[in-house]
């Protein structure tokens, strides 16, 4: 009940394909996909700026 059948996902792509139309799905997709890996690397950047020490020798994550 929790899991997408694979009907639910056919659904999905055929509402995805008739809302964005041929043209401009795969610039969709891939709009996507770069603003997803521009997520995750400031994701990683804030996460070792919050584990780097600071100039006492402390974690910012102490205080």
């Amino acid at each position: 009940m929790n899991s997408l059948a694979p009907w639910h996902i056919v659904v999905i792509l055929i509402v995805g394909l008739v809302l964005f139309g041929s043209k401009r799905l795969p610039d969709s997709a891939r709009s996507l996909g770069r603003s997803l890996r521009i997520f995750k690397s400031e994701m990683k950047e804030l996460n070792k700026d919050e584990t780097k020490p600071d100039q006492d020798g402390n974690s910012s994550t102490d205080k």
